[in-house]
């Protein structure tokens, strides 16, 4: 099993990327400067809070290093992704940096970039294993990690006891979505065997979506033989906890895990409800998407993973912890 890479040590680390803060703007915008030109092609921006923070670090750390910095915003449109990579490429950029709106769709831009000569290289979510080939590292969150750090929570409380759980996944087809399932359940089978998944659906990363899916699990297997639930990520832990509490079962007395520490799951955890989750920092995910690029255009050889530290959050720490947006 891969390790997680969680140590409070580098909190300080997180928080410090946080602090940085510029004007972030996300339509084919532009960072002032006249240096070397690069392309950050996203799915999201200032329509989202966690794009928003993305941004400003982003744009702090492209004018610290000098980068002339033009940014789109597919918002999570394949299709549009695919145009705005037509059009990074023709304008011939020094350097690509690549958010895949749809792992599975990206692989036709990566190949124009190549054959131009123009280095891409990956943040926040990655591209398909047969795909990295084509791109010069990635830099974000350790999806494998934050599902395997989601998963030694759920051990540790479980604490031996036989369990029952339910899963709610991202998108399907979503690299993140697909690599923290991985690692929740490759770390569970490993740590715990005694925590059984005994359903899974998608979420989609919507409340909503997996309020709906949770309460047809519970239905389906009996809520009252339930006694936790993994979530990938905050905004649909807090739809799975709303669907527990509509069949009358007691949150504070399952356990509940997910990912992210944003302002929806981080009071969740404080009151008892979650009990624990996984910090990721939009500042320091936009900050080091800048960082890898400037490195590969200065040539320096890089490792082909930039990742974010996994830290967990649980009561003992969430009062203090910092908190992300809702992404």
């Amino acid at each position: 099993m891969r390790s997680t890479r969680t140590a409070a040590a580098v909190m300080t680390l997180l928080f410090a990327a946080s602090a940085l803060s510029a004007c972030g703007s996300d339509s084919a915008s532009s960072a002032s400067g006249d240096g070397t030109k690069v392309y950050a092609l996203l799915p999201q921006g200032t329509d989202q809070p966690y794009g928003t923070e993305y941004l400003k670090a982003m744009n702090a750390e492209a004018e610290k290093e000098g980068l002339d910095l033009t940014i789109t915003n597919s918002q999570y449109d394949a299709d549009k992704q695919a145009s705005d990579c037509q059009v990074a490429v023709a304008a011939k950029p020094d350097l690509i940096i690549l958010w895949p709106a749809v792992a599975d769709t990206v692989r036709p831009c990566l190949e124009r970039a190549k054959a131009a000569g123009i280095p891409v290289t990956v943040t926040n979510s990655d591209v398909k294993e047969e795909d990295k080939s084509l791109t010069a590292g990635y830099s974000g969150p350790d999806t494998y990690g934050q599902g395997a750090a989601s998963a030694e929570i759920m051990c540790e409380l479980a604490d031996g006891k036989d369990i029952n759980i339910l899963q709610v996944e991202g998108l399907t087809g979503n690299t993140t979505a697909i690599n923290r399932k991985a690692g929740f359940e490759e770390t569970i089978d490993e740590n715990c065997p005694n925590v059984k998944i005994i359903a899974s659906q998608p979420g989609d990363w919507n409340k909503d979506d997996s309020q709906t899916v949770t309460s047809e699990m519970l239905t389906a297997a009996g809520a009252k033989n339930i006694q936790g639930i993994y979530a990938a990520d905050d905004t649909m832990v807090a739809g799975a906890i709303d669907a527990l509490k509509s069949q009358g079962l007691d949150v504070k007395k399952m356990l509940i895990t997910s990912i992210g520490n944003t302002k929806l799951g981080n009071p969740l955890v404080v009151n008892g409800e979650l009990d624990g989750t996984v910090f990721q920092s939009s500042a320091w995910d936009g900050q080091n998407a800048v960082t890898l690029a400037a490195k590969v255009l200065d040539g320096e050889e890089v490792d082909e993973d930039l990742f974010m530290p996994s830290v967990k959050v649980t009561e003992a720490n969430a009062s203090d912890a910092e908190v992300t947006p809702n992404w």
